[in-house]
This record gives structure tokens, sequence and C-alpha cells, in this order.
């Protein structure tokens, strides 16, 4: 300390502390990992430790274990390899999502089935990531769902996409999309982004009965059957990534 600086007194140091003690941290996304290989879960620790505010609860090696750690530790994200023993990752979601339907769970793939898309959107995950592309696409995925929005790795969109496309020419049918109203196509995108009936109305100063309405015209016109069709739809027209 140089001459004429003072340290400061007692009460100082408390203001200090107090001060530091009540500026807001932000909480870190608490993720569990459930992959049958070791050397998988070692990478995606690795990937995570770059990524800032993230921190790795627990590990799991089949589906059963997966929903156990999930119903203990109560992760706020759950990446979950699909192809595993004793219980699939589908599967394994629908266990926990039924428990916990505030978790997200992102499945992990080595393939872009549109098969597995659909079921792990009926299950009600949030996301679909190919492994060849998880160093890319693993931040993204996280960001998306921390605000409630579906991710899927651009192969898989492309997959959805030709599939789509493939449906419609044999029917010699033009894609249905401009029949909507301005505002069909509005819940149709608050729908596709996870959002309830309930946040649409509120997002848009409707009533739930109203956008239960449009939610049907939309659906009656595109010929969907399901939220998951809705997502589905959502994606190959490139409405949300």
């Amino acid at each position: 300390m140089g001459e004429g600086q003072r340290q400061p007194n007692k009460m100082e140091n408390q203001v200090a502390q107090a001060l530091f003690n009540s500026t807001p941290q932000m909480a870190k996304t608490r993720i569990l990992l459930v992959d049958d290989h070791d050397v998988v879960r070692k990478g995606l620790t690795f990937l995570l430790k770059r990524i800032t505010q993230t921190e790795v609860v627990g590990e799991a090696t089949d589906g059963h274990q997966a929903v156990e750690l999930a119903e203990k530790l109560a992760p706020a994200v759950v990446l979950m390899d699909i192809a595993m023993p004793v219980l699939n990752g589908i599967d394994a979601a629908a266990r926990i999502l039924k428990r916990h339907p505030e978790t997200a769970i992102i499945l992990l793939s080595m393939y872009a089935d549109e098969d597995y898309v659909f079921r792990g959107l009926n299950a009600g995950v949030k996301g679909y990531l190919l492994k060849e592309s998880v160093e890319r696409d693993l931040p993204l995925a996280l960001e998306a769902v921390s605000e409630h929005r579906h991710f899927f790795s651009s192969a898989i969109s492309e997959v959805l996409l030709a599939d789509y496309m493939r449906q419609l020419k044999p029917k010699n049918v033009h894609d249905s999309y401009d029949l909507l109203s301005e505002r069909e196509k509005e819940v149709l995108q608050l729908l596709a982004e996870g959002k309830t009936n309930k946040d649409v109305a509120g997002l848009l100063g409707l009533s739930p009965q109203t956008v239960e309405s449009h939610r049907a015209n939309l659906m009656q016109k595109l010929g969907l059957r399901s939220t998951a069709a809705i997502i589905l739809y959502a994606v190959r027209k490139r409405i949300i990534s």
C-alpha cells in the first residue's frame, strides 16, 4: 500500500461483500448425458466444457438408467442416444417427459431417419442431432431449447423436405401453405415452436377458443393430424429450424 492510500474500513468491506453476493449469477444448464459408448460420453463432455454455463450432472449407459437419473437429478437437458440396450432413447424420453414435461430432450443418432424424428417428436423431444455434426450443432441446439424452440441438424431438415416433396409429386398437387390466412400462418409457427394454445392466445391477443379454431382450420387445410405433424411440416417448409 503506497503512501497516501488507506485500507478500506470494516464497513466498506462489508458493503463490498454484500454487493458482490447480491450480483445475479448466471445459472448453469444442468445436463444429463445418455449413451452406451464411453468414448461418445467423453467426447460430449469435452464439447460441453467449451460451452459456457453448462454442467454435466450425470451419465447413463441405457434408457432405464436415464429414466432413473432424470428423476433423481432433475436435469434441464438430456442428451440421449437413440439406439441403446435395455431401453431405447425414444421410449426413455417418453417416460422422462411423462413425469417431467419441462425437461428438454435432445436425441443423438448416426442416421437421418424420418421415422426416428417423427417418433421422437410424438414423444415430446425438442431436438434431433446427427453425431457427425454434433460439434457444430450442439451449441445451437442448447440455445434453441433454452428458448423453448426445436432444433434439428441441417441434414435432418433436408431429409424431411425431400420426403415431403416426394409425397406431393405423385399426387400432382401444389403446396397448400398459401391457402392459410396470415393469422393461421402466425398460429402455425408459434405452435411449431412449442407454444401451447394459451401461450399463442397471449402472444397474439386472442382467446384460447379462437386459437383452437385457427389450429383446427390450418390442420384441415394442410392435412395434419397432430402437433408432431405440425412441427414436421414447419421444419420441411423451413418455417422453423
